[in-house]
C-alpha cells in the first residue's frame, strides 16, 4: 500500500487504517467490477432489471426476545409469556406486542418469518456471521459480508461506496471470532465504508469525509501530479494486476473525497426537522434516516447496526442483570427507540415510492430462551426466533413459520440463516448459483449448493 504525506513522499505501511485506505485509494473502484458484473449477466446469473434494487439490513445485535415482541405466547404461564400482552395490527395475520404500537400500524408493510433457528454455539459472533454471510467461520475461510460479495458482483452505481456500516462495525460481544462485517476472502478492497460517527450528535460529519491535512498541503487540483508521482514510484509494477487495481482505486478514493454528491448524501442538516424528529434524534433513529439518503443516492447495501457491543449500553441482550440488560430497560428505553425509527423508515420509503426497490430487513443472531430466568430476564436461545423483511418485493403481512406453544422449537417451515442470506441475494438479483473467487482462488458460491430463499415471502 502507499500512503501520500505532505512533502509528496511515498511510504510503504502495513497494518494500514481506513483514513490510509482513502489516502492512497485502497478503496474498491468505481468500475471495478463492471467486466464481471457484464460477464455474469451474459450468464444469467445477475438479474438485469434488479441490478438498481437495494438493501438496508439492520441487525439488532444482542438478539430481542420473539416471546417479548413478535411471537408472543399469552395462553403459556407467566414465565414463558412474560410481562406484555399482544396487540392487533394492520395484518389480519399477526399480533405483536403493546410495546410497539408503531409497528402494528405498518404491519400490512412487513412479513415475520417465526422460525428461524441455527445449531451453532449460542455465542453472539456466531449468529453475526451466519446471518450477514451465510456461513460459519472455519477452516481458516472468512466469507464475506452479504453487502461486499454484492459490491464485487455489481459494482457501485454513483460516487458513493456500494455497502456502507452505519453507524460504527459491530465491536465486542464476548468472543474474539469475526462478526461477518467485512469482506472475507474478497480482499480489503470490497470492504464496507464504516461511517464511524453518531449521526445524532451535534456538527455530525463523516471523519472520511474530511480531507485530510496532507490534501490541504498538495491540493486538491494538483491531483495529476500526485498521479504522475505514485506512476514513477510504482513504475517495476505497472504492468502487474497489483498497479492496475491501485491506479483504479487512486481515482476512486480521490473521487469520493471530492464528491459534491457523497457529502451531500451524508448531510442531514438537508433533512426537514420535522422529518428528523420522526425517526428519532437518537443514534439509531438517524441512522435509519441516513440509509434512506443512502439509497436514494445510489447506494446498494446499508448495514445499520442497532448497538454496537452488549457490554455496558442498554440493549436487546436481557439477562436481566449489569452490565447487561432488564426487561423494564427494553420496554423503556429500546424498544419506543426501535418502534419509532424502524416505522419511520418503512413510511418514508414507501411515500417516496422506494419501498419496491428496496428491502428492508431486520435480523438477530438469536432468540431469547422461553423462560425467564432467576434475574429477570432471557438468555441466549438459538433454537428458534424471529426476523422480519419489508420492501424489495416481499409481500407484507404474512407470517412465515411457526413455533411450537412457547417460542422455543419451529413447528413448521424452519428457516436457517443461509436461507436469510439466500433470500437477500434473491431479491438484489443474484442467481444463487453465482460463485466468487475464494481462497486459493477456487471458486466460492455465494451460498451452500442447494440453498433456496425463502419463497414464501415473495407475492
Amino acid at each position: 500500500m502507499f500512503k501520500f504525506s505532505g512533502q509528496g513522499s511515498i511510504t510503504n505501511c502495513d497494518g494500514i487504517t481506513r483514513r490510509d485506505f482513502l489516502q492512497a485509494g485502497a478503496l474498491g473502484a468505481i468500475g471495478l467490477t463492471m467486466p464481471g458484473f457484464a460477464k455474469l449477466k451474459a450468464e444469467g446469473r445477475v438479474d438485469a432489471k434488479k441490478s438498481n434494487k437495494a438493501c438496508i439490513m439492520i441487525f439488532n445485535l444482542g438478539a430481542p426476545s420473539q416471546q417479548d415482541l413478535w411471537d408472543m405466547k399469552p395462553d403459556a404461564p407467566s414465565e414463558i409469556r412474560g410481562p406484555f400482552k399482544p396487540i392487533r395490527t394492520k395484518s389480519d395475520a399477526f399480533e405483536i406486542s403493546e410495546i410497539l404500537p408503531l409497528h402494528a400500524k405498518i404491519a400490512d408493510k412487513f412479513s415475520l418469518v417465526r422460525s428461524c433457528y441455527h445449531t451453532a454455539a449460542a455465542v453472539h459472533d456466531t449468529g453475526h456471521q451466519m446471518m450477514q454471510t451465510g456461513r460459519l467461520f472455519t477452516g481458516g475461510v472468512n466469507t464475506p459480508h452479504v453487502g461486499s460479495a454484492l459490491e464485487f458482483l455489481q459494482g457501485r452505481r454513483s460516487d458513493l461506496p456500494a455497502h456502507v456500516i452505519l453507524p460504527e462495525s459491530m465491536g465486542p460481544t464476548g468472543g474474539n471470532m469475526p462478526h461477518g462485517q467485512d469482506a472475507g476472502f474478497l480482499g480489503k478492497s470490497y470492504d464496507p465504508f464504516v461511517l464511524n460517527a453518531d449521526p445524532a450528535v451535534k456538527d455530525f460529519k463523516v471523519p472520511d469525509l474530511l480531507p485530510p491535512k496532507e490534501i490541504g498541503e498538495v491540493r486538491l487540483e494538483r491531483r495529476r501530479e500526485l498521479r504522475e508521482l505514485v506512476d514513477s514510484s510504482v513504475r517495476n509494477f505497472e504492468y502487474s494486476e497489483q498497479a492496475k487495481l491501485m491506479d483504479s482505486n487512486f481515482e476512486s478514493a480521490y473521487r469520493i473525497m471530492t464528491s459534491s454528491q457523497a457529502r451531500e448524501a451524508f448531510d442531514l442538516t438537508k433533512e426537514p426537522m420535522k422529518v428528523r424528529e420522526r425517526y428519532g434524534l437518537n443514534r439509531f433513529g438517524q441512522s435509519c434516516l441516513l440509509a434512506r439518503r443512502l439509497v436514494e443516492r445510489g447506494v446498494r447495501f446499508v448495514t445499520v447496526n442497532t448497538f454496537i457491543t452488549v457490554f455496558g449500553e442498554i440493549t436487546w441482550d436481557i439477562h436481566g442483570s449489569k452490565p447487561f440488560t432488564s426487561i423494564e430497560g427494553m420496554r423503556d428505553i429500546v424498544a419506543p427507540m426501535y418502534d419509532q425509527g424502524y416505522s419511520a423508515l418503512i413510511e418514508d420509503l414507501f411515500q417516496r415510492g422506494m419501498l419496491d426497490d428496496t428491502m428492508v430487513t431486520c435480523l438477530a443472531e438469536f432468540g431469547r430462551t422461553p423462560k425467564i430466568n432467576p434475574a429477570g430476564g432471557r438468555d441466549h436461545w438459538p433454537n428458534c426466533w424471529t426476523v422480519n423483511f419489508a420492501g424489495g418485493g416481499v409481500k407484507g403481512g404474512h407470517v412465515v413459520g411457526k413455533s411450537d406453544d412457547i417460542g422455543g422449537y419451529p413447528t413448521e417451515r424452519p428457516v436457517a440463516p443461509k436461507e436469510i442470506v439466500a433470500t437477500i441475494y434473491q431479491a438484489m438479483g443474484i442467481d444463487l448459483t453465482t460463485e466468487l473467487p475464494g481462497p486459493q482462488g477456487r471458486p466460492y458460491p455465494v451460498v451452500d449448493f442447494g440453498t433456496q430463499a425463502i419463497k414464501e415471502l415473495f407475492a
